[in-house]
């Protein structure tokens, strides 16, 4: 980081300095462009702000649902076994089917809600949705193509439209309310409500119909459903919109349409079973009418003789043998008919018929999950596409089941084939007592046997097909309303103060970052710090920036009696150099020189030297930059004799050069004279050592301002007649890492006594650093501000200690 925002902290063994972050500095920094934070917050407070005044207002809607599960359904709501299996629900389903593109859809097709009708007030558009004074219909365009445009009522018979076209330009069309009309996008039907409010009279209104499948997929991302509990089968079903009823309608109806779907799904079961019992019964009746025609003609052939009750004593025996064997004989015909079912082609993808009685108890239980998984897999298909990963799985599974319950169907009927045979056996020996019996007997018998077993299925499928009514009109909705859908008053977005608050802390953070980036950045020395923490060469004061000119350009800007920074500062240069003895003795030659031109060495030399006048000191200032003579042309003595001649001409005395109190002030001056063809044999002259010789013994201070250090060779030529050297750097001109290059010019003994003078330094917090202040004690009004000031920055220190 740049050494702008690092402190001082301990010295190490090598000499150099280790640093850290003074935070209470930065801030300072940072304060000190307190107008760059001040617009840059303005800047984006105004944009955040012209963001919230465009976006619409967006509402939010919640209604609270229970999903009905066997646990929290009464009892008494469940008539029989297979209604248990209607109703079974598991509620992690349940919520992703809630949240399906197609149920979604279909909520949306059913309110209309992919149709926005709005107008502008302020700069957001605001959703008006039923309150609209009118209604439009698109009579003859597809759902899926999307149609926008406006509209402005004149009356409540009359309206204008208006269709944007390729050039940004509107197309006007006049209309009558309740008409068809075939308009540039198709025909439109445009109706006034109920509640038509002359309000909107001459307003535009906007109306856009997007494609269903977008509007629904737009939905779908402002739709959230959460489980209130994680063992509860509560959820709160929320949506976001612009309109808060819009909102409502749509939770409501999405539960309206979800418990539709559903119990058509459930009936789908009840609808094949009743089916394939109407069907049974059209069969067995046919055969039982049969039946019941051979008895009659037997009956005829015997003369109404009743062979049964002849034959009654001999077959008492075999009654018991029979009846078990029917009923066996009619378990044996139930199976086969599913067998039969199940083999049918044309029903492969058909729900198979549950608890009809045909078949053992474990065949029905696997018969109710292969509907299930049926089910599930036929609404994966509708939502995806047969490809689906999970689809396959489940066609493998459902290959899988149907084929284990044909095995137990076989296996059923094997077994009761076995019991068949054995009571046959039975039966043919009690019957055997009766052989003498006539043969009508036995033919009335089996004819009777084979009426009964008909009479006992028809009977049965009858009584299911009841039962199988019942069940499909008690089946209940999956999901019952606890709380109806809530209709905001309030909007959640946007908010206006995080909104402005947003941006004011992005106007903030912007400057912050770019002024820190720019400080970590900066290399230039900016202040005392700057200097002090690298180098160990005295500095003797920091002269600030002084952005304007005396008068007539002038650049004497320091006064007698004057309190301004840049008057004290000079001030504090003549009492520091004061302490800059050399050998106990006080400087009285003072040379100025730089790495640069253009760092304000002539500006230095010619406001010291006035300051010193104003202490009654006798002072007198020579320009000894021989290629230049910038002193010179700054006071205006271009055209004289100066220091090239006297150096150059052994006749030209002292008095003849100096310039005494020059502009009516108490300084002196020796200007250039002549610009010199040969500056280094002039400065080597002894006439140089000689006239400061005979200087001292009249002035109390000798200014010489030089030429640069290490551009030419002027400046270690001229070091043989100073005292003390002032090596004036210029703030924000001179890269730190050239600090070192003067504290080697010191060590080397390069130049004579060497001190540091920091001039154009920009004070107050606007620059990082130490900064000491000019102008105080002077005044109790300043004295107050400087002790609030004091308390101010104490209290700072404390916190970030604490921190």
């Amino acid at each position: 980081m740049s050494s702008n925002l690092v402190s001082p902290e301990v010295q190490g063994n090598s000499g150099q300095s280790q640093s850290s972050i003074n935070i209470l500095d930065v801030v300072k920094y940072l304060i000190g462009h307190w107008k760059w934070f001040l617009l840059s917050i303005v800047c984006f407070a105004a944009i955040y702000y012209y963001q919230f005044a465009k976006s619409p207002f967006i509402y939010q809607s919640s209604q609270t649902v229970i999903i009905k599960t066997p646990m929290n359904t009464p009892v008494t709501a469940r008539i029989s076994r297979t209604n248990d299996a209607y109703n079974s629900i598991n509620v992690a389903s349940e919520i992703l089917q809630l949240k399906s593109k197609e149920l979604m859809r279909q909520t949306v097709e059913s309110t209309a809600a992919n149709v926005s009708y709005s107008v502008i007030r302020g700069l957001r558009h605001v959703e008006l949705y039923k309150e609209s004074p009118i209604e439009v219909s698109f009579p003859g365009i597809e759902s899926d193509v999307n149609r926008a445009f406006s509209i402005v009522l004149k009356n409540l018979k009359e309206a204008v439209l208006y269709f944007p076209n390729n050039e940004g330009e509107k197309k006007e069309m006049k209309v009558s309310l309740g008409d068809t009309v075939a308009t540039p996008i198709g025909n439109l039907m445009i109706l006034a409500r109920a509640e038509f409010s002359e309000g909107y009279l001459n307003e535009e209104i906007f109306i856009h119909r997007r494609p269903i499948s977008e509007t629904a997929a737009q939905f779908m991302g402002s739709l959230s459903i959460k489980q209130m509990e994680d063992d509860a089968s509560l959820l709160r079903v929320i949506i976001e919109d612009q309109h808060p009823q819009r909102a409502a309608d749509l939770i409501t109806e999405m539960v309206e349409v979800y418990n539709r779907l559903s119990l058509e799904d459930k009936n789908q079961i009840a609808v094949n079973t009743a089916n394939f019992i109407r069907d049974r019964l059209q069969i067995i009746e046919s055969e039982l009418s049969s039946v019941e025609s051979d008895i009659q003609a037997l009956r005829t052939r015997n003369q109404g003789v009743d062979v049964s009750s002849v034959g009654q004593v001999y077959f008492s025996d075999s009654r018991q043998y029979q009846m078990e064997r029917t009923k066996i004989e009619t378990d044996v015909k139930l199976a086969q008919m599913m067998r039969e079912y199940l083999n049918d082609s044309d029903k492969q993808n058909e729900l198979i018929p549950n608890n009809t009685g045909l078949v053992e108890a474990n065949v029905e239980e696997q018969i109710n999950e292969y509907n299930k998984n049926l089910l599930r897999r036929n609404r994966l298909i509708e939502g995806s596409s047969p490809a689906n990963p999970v689809v396959q799985d489940l066609n493998s599974a459902l290959e899988a089941m149907k084929s284990n319950i044909s095995r137990a169907i076989d296996n059923a009927i094997v077994g009761l084939r076995v019991k068949s045979r054995n009571l046959e056996a039975e039966e043919s020996a009690a019957r055997g007592k009766a052989m003498q019996l006539p043969k009508q007997q036995r033919v009335m018998l089996s004819v009777e046997r084979q009426q009964k077993v008909k009479e006992e299925l028809y009977l049965y499928l009858l009584n299911k097909r009841e039962e199988n009514a019942i069940n499909q009109a008690m089946t209940q909705n999956n999901i019952r309303v606890i709380d109806p859908a809530t209709v905001s008053s309030a909007p959640i977005y946007p908010n206006k103060f995080r909104k402005v608050a947003l941006g004011a802390a992005i106007g903030f953070v912007i400057p912050a970052v770019i002024l820190l980036a720019l400080a970590m950045l900066d290399t230039e020395v900016r202040n005392r710090k700057d200097i002090e923490t690298v180098i160990a060469t005295p500095l003797l004061c920091e002269i600030p920036f002084i952005s304007r000119k005396g008068k007539d350009g002038e650049d004497l800007l320091v006064k007698a009696t004057g309190r301004d920074p840049l008057t004290e500062a000079f001030r504090i240069l003549g009492t520091n150099i004061g302490f800059m003895t050399s050998e106990g003795m006080a400087p009285k030659v003072l040379t100025l020189t730089s790495f640069t031109v253009g760092v304000g060495k002539t500006f230095t030399s010619l406001n010291l030297s006035k300051t010193l006048s104003f202490l009654d000191k006798k002072v007198i200032v020579v320009d000894l930059d021989l290629r230049k003579g910038t002193l010179s042309n700054r006071i205006g003595l271009t055209q004289t004799k100066g220091i090239s001649h006297y150096l150059a001409d052994t006749s030209i005395t002292l008095d003849q050069i100096v310039y005494e109190n020059f502009e009516n002030g108490n300084v002196d001056y020796i200007p250039l004279g002549a610009i010199a063809p040969n500056p280094i044999g002039l400065l080597l002259s002894k006439r140089l050592d000689n006239l400061i010789l005979e200087l001292k013994q009249t002035y109390d201070y000798i200014i010489v301002d030089s030429v640069p250090l290490g551009i030419v060779a002027d400046s270690t030529i001229v070091d043989r007649i100073s005292d003390l050297t002032l090596f004036v750097i210029r703030a924000g001109k001179m890269d730190r890492r050239q600090l070192p290059e003067i504290e080697k010019i010191d060590l080397q003994k390069r130049l004579s006594n060497l001190a540091v003078v920091l001039n154009g330094v920009e004070f107050g917090s606007r620059r990082y650093g130490y900064g000491y202040g000019y102008g105080y004690g002077y005044g109790y009004g300043q004295e107050i501000g400087r002790n609030v000031q004091n308390k101010f920055l104490s209290r700072i220190k404390r916190f970030f200690k604490r921190q």
